[in-house]
């Protein structure tokens, strides 16, 4: 019984590394996609109507009494 577990651990095993991370392809899409979004999220907080929110939210937070 427990040799049948071994083998099955050992070609799990052997299966999981077959696939060891990612290739040079995926980490430089990887790092287009995550500029993209941060040129995206900059855009939209640099916005006129959301910088005008954020600064509101801080004078509002910055003026509560406690």
């Amino acid at each position: 019984m427990f040799g049948k577990i071994r083998k099955a651990v050992a070609r799990l095993r052997v299966t999981c590394r077959q696939d060891t991370g990612m290739v040079t392809s995926e980490y430089a899409m990887g790092i287009i996609a995550a500029v993209g979004f941060a040129v995206l999220l900059y855009q939209v907080v640099t916005s006129g109507q959301v910088q005008a929110e954020l600064q509101a939210i801080v004078k509002k937070a910055l003026s509560a009494r406690m």
